[in-house]
C-alpha cells in the first residue's frame, strides 16, 4: 500500500553501493555521477556535507539523503553546481549527441510512465475492489490498488457532490478509501530508516524543512528522535498527502539535514 521512490532505492543499493564497491575493488579514488547536487567539507566538524543544486528546478538532493560520510568523500558531482542551460552549452559546442535532448520526465527502467502495467506484467492482473468514503459510504469499485496514490483526484472513475481525494488505501480488505480535501492533509508522520549527514544521530528535538515528495516546496517542522531510532515529524501547517513509502527529507537552508522513510 505504499508508494516508493525507486531512484532513491536505486542510489542507495546500486550507485552508492554496489558501484561503489565496484569502484574501489578496482581501485579508483572516486565515482562521478550526473546528480544536480554539490558537496561540501565542512573543517570545524570534520564531516562532508550534502547540498541541493543552485538550479533548484533540477535538484536532487531529495534522493540522496541516504548517503554516508564515505560515499560523500569519494563521490564527485561534476554538474551539481551548474545549471541544465550551461550543461547543454558545453554538450553542444563539443558537438556531443545528447546536447538536445529532451528531459526525461519517466522512472529509468519505465520509459513509456505506465507503472501499473510494469507491475501488472510482473505480478499478474491486480484484484478489483471496493472505493468508498472514511466513514464507509460505498462509491464504487476500484481496478486495483497499484493504479491509485495518496491525494489523487482525477482517474479514480467516481463522481459525487464535491471533490473527493485519495486518502488511504485499506490493503486488509481491499478497498480504497476516498475523503474530502480537508482530509487530505495531516499534522505529523513517523518515519524510520532515518539517515543524518551533518551528525550520527538525533539527540533532541530540532526546527527544520522538510519535503515529503520530489521538487516539494519545503514545509517548516521540528524533528523529534524517537526510542526506537525512528523520528516524529511535526509540521508547522498541515501537510497535504503524506505517502507511506515516499522520503521525508529535512532541510536546513541549502543543506541536506538527512531524511527517512514515512512509515
Amino acid at each position: 500500500g505504499g508508494t516508493p521512490n525507486p531512484c532513491i532505492e536505486c542510489n542507495k543499493h546500486l550507485k552508492f553501493a554496489k558501484f561503489y564497491e565496484r569502484a574501489k575493488l578496482l581501485g579508483f579514488d572516486y565515482i562521478a555521477t550526473g546528480h544536480y547536487a554539490a558537496r561540501e567539507y565542512d573543517g570545524n566538524s570534520g564531516r562532508w556535507l550534502l547540498k541541493r543544486s543552485p538550479d533548484r528546478s533540477k535538484d536532487q538532493s531529495y534522493v540522496l539523503y541516504s548517503m554516508t560520510q564515505e560515499q560523500l568523500a569519494h563521490t564527485l558531482f561534476p554538474v551539481g553546481e551548474m545549471h541544465k542551460d550551461k550543461i547543454r552549452d558545453i554538450a553542444e559546442e563539443n558537438k556531443l549527441i545528447n546536447a538536445n535532448k529532451p528531459d526525461s520526465q519517466d522512472i529509468c527502467f519505465i520509459p513509456d510512465g505506465d507503472y501499473a502495467g510494469f507491475i501488472t506484467k510482473r505480478c499478474g492482473e491486480q484484484q478489483s475492489g471496493d472505493i468508498v468514503l472514511s466513514d464507509g459510504t460505498k462509491l464504487g469499485k476500484h481496478k486495483g490498488l497499484i493504479h491509485y496514490t495518496i491525494g489523487q483526484r482525477k482517474g479514480v472513475g467516481i463522481s459525487y457532490s464535491e471533490p473527493l481525494f485519495v486518502i488511504t488505501k485499506d490493503m486488509e480488505h481491499n478497498r480504497l478509501i476516498m475523503g474530502k480535501a480537508d482530509e487530505v492533509y495531516s499534522d505529523s508522520l513517523v518515519a524510520g530508516d532515518v539517515n543524518f549527514i551533518p551528525f550520527d544521530t538525533l539527540t533532541e528535538p530540532i526546527t527544520c524543512t522538510a519535503q515529503t515528495r520530489y521538487h516539494q516546496k519545503d514545509a517548516e517542522c521540528t524533528v523529534s528522535p524517537m526510542n526506537d531510532g525512528k523520528v516524529l515529524v511535526t509540521f508547522k501547517e498541515p501537510h497535504k498527502a503524506i505517502s507511506k513509502g515516499q522520503a521525508v527529507v529535512f532541510y536546513d537552508g541549502e543543506y541536506v539535514i538527512g531524511g527517512g522513510t514515512i512509515l
